[in-house]
Order: structure tokens, then C-alpha cells, then sequence
């Protein structure tokens, strides 16, 4: 008799505690900064009922959930036809970004210490030298991949209505990353990066009407200096990667909106 009325006792405290929590959590659920960090239909709200209706804004409402699409057509995750270039060109240029925020925190964009401070992350920073080849494989294998992706999408047609936007879009962002490379591939600040440096201006400086301003702006004086080589570094890390993701996004944006990934031919 005493172990029974011990089992119920014990059991009328669980059933106690779990109807505490549950006031605690209607409570939480029903409070006004709650309702102000989850949006109507998302499952952490109170009163949520599994419906068709509320399942969409599930995935409406979430950032992570509607980053995919809700269907993929078959052919569309097929390694073979797709070869998995996009997805590799986005994965290079996140990997580029996390190895080049590492690099940033040991170079200074000057003329009379860039090559040191090259030299100096390849000797005496602790994975220094790893992370900088990362960097460096990581833009060559950017180029290349973004280049067989633009091959991919012209062999199965993927140009075509309703896709001739994106395509230009993603003619923009080869001609970005191209940018992208040429600029990094300056900052060590060697005798190859100063001879390119003077190919390229030089070489700009020809552009009829607008040759001379424009040599003026990439130069930041009448001849190659600190001016030059902090300009070029302000376009590798900071105004073309903006420029990048802004059109990435609309890229990754059309590519839903026009259908998905085209269909084979």
C-alpha cells in the first residue's frame, strides 16, 4: 500500500511540474518579444497546427529553409549533369573569404613592407604558410570552376528563355572573378605583381576618351606607388566581393525564379 501511494505521489509530481512548464511556455510563447522574433506560421509559435497552409510558412519564414527550394526536379541533382560546378564556385569563393580575413590580420598594403609581411606569414605565423596556399589554390580552382560552369550552362542551353538574364549575370560574375584573381595576384608586391600592375594600367591607359583618367584612378598618382597598391588591395578585400555577393544573390534568385536549373536537352 505504501509503495502505492508512493507511485502515485510521485507520479502527481511530474504531472505537477509538466503542467508548470507548460504554463511557462504558453506564457513565453504568448509574450510580445516572442511574437516579435518568430513570424506568424512558424512552428515555434503558439497555437501552430500542422496544416499545408502553415507548413509553407514554415519555409517561407525561415532563412536556412528558403535557401531551397521546396521541389527539386530529378535531373537537377544528378552529378553527372551538372557536374556540381555552382555549388563548387560558391563553396571556393566562402572558402577565399574565411582564409582571406585570416591573411588580413598579418598584411599591411605598403610598398616598403608587403613582400616582408608576405615573407614573415610564411616563416613565423602558425599555419600561416598553409592557410595563404589555401587561399592562393583556392582563386585558381575559383577561376577555372566558374569558367566550366559558364562552359556547362552554354553546352546544355541553359542561356535560353527565360534564362537570358541570368546569363549575363553570370557573364558579370566570371568577369568579377577574373577582377577578383588579377587583383589579389598584386598584393605580394613582388617583381611579378609590379610589371603586371604596369601591363595592366598601361593597357587600360589606351581605352579611347576615358584611358587617361582611368590609369589615373587604378595608379592613385602619375606613377606606381603606395597609392597604387592600397587601391588595388581596397578592391580585393572590400569593393569586389561586395559587389560579388550582390550579384550572386541575384543570381541564386533568378535561377528559382526562372524554373530552376534547366532541364536536360
Amino acid at each position: 500500500m505504501a509503495n502505492g501511494n508512493g507511485t502515485n505521489g510521485n507520479g502527481n509530481g511530474r504531472q505537477r511540474v509538466s503542467a508548470a512548464v507548460e504554463r511557462v511556455d504558453d506564457k513565453m510563447r504568448g509574450s510580445q518579444a516572442w511574437n516579435s522574433i518568430f513570424r506568424p506560421g512558424s512552428v515555434y509559435r503558439r497555437g501552430y497546427t500542422d496544416s499545408p497552409r502553415n507548413r509553407s510558412y514554415v519555409i517561407m519564414n525561415n532563412v536556412l529553409y528558403h535557401l531551397h527550394p521546396v521541389k527539386v526536379k530529378r535531373h537537377a541533382v544528378k552529378v553527372s549533369y551538372t557536374l556540381c560546378l555552382g555549388g563548387i564556385s560558391f563553396f571556393l569563393f566562402m572558402l577565399l573569404t574565411v582564409t582571406g580575413i585570416f591573411l588580413m590580420f598579418f598584411y599591411q598594403p605598403a610598398t616598403a613592407s608587403s613582400w616582408n609581411d608576405i615573407k614573415t606569414l610564411e616563416t613565423a605565423v602558425t599555419f600561416g604558410s598553409l592557410v595563404r596556399n589555401m587561399h592562393r589554390w583556392a582563386a585558381h580552382l575559383m577561376v577555372l570552376s566558374v569558367f566550366l560552369h559558364m562552359c556547362r550552362v552554354f553546352y546544355h542551353g541553359a542561356y535560353k528563355a527565360p534564362r537570358e538574364f541570368n546569363w549575363v549575370i553570370g557573364v558579370i560574375l566570371l568577369t568579377l572573378t577574373l577582377l577578383l584573381s588579377f587583383t589579389g595576384y598584386l598584393l605580394p608586391w613582388d617583381q611579378l605583381a609590379l610589371w603586371a600592375v604596369t601591363v595592366g594600367t598601361n593597357m587600360m591607359g589606351y581605352t579611347p576618351v576615358f584611358g587617361s583618367s582611368i590609369k589615373y584612378v587604378l595608379l592613385g598618382s602619375q606613377q606606381i606607388g603606395d597609392q597604387t597598391l592600397l587601391r588595388w588591395y581596397v578592391l580585393h578585400v572590400l569593393l569586389l566581393p561586395f559587389v560579388i555577393v550582390i550579384f550572386m544573390a541575384v543570381h541564386f534568385w533568378r535561377v528559382r525564379k526562372d524554373g530552376g536549373i534547366s532541364g536536360p536537352l
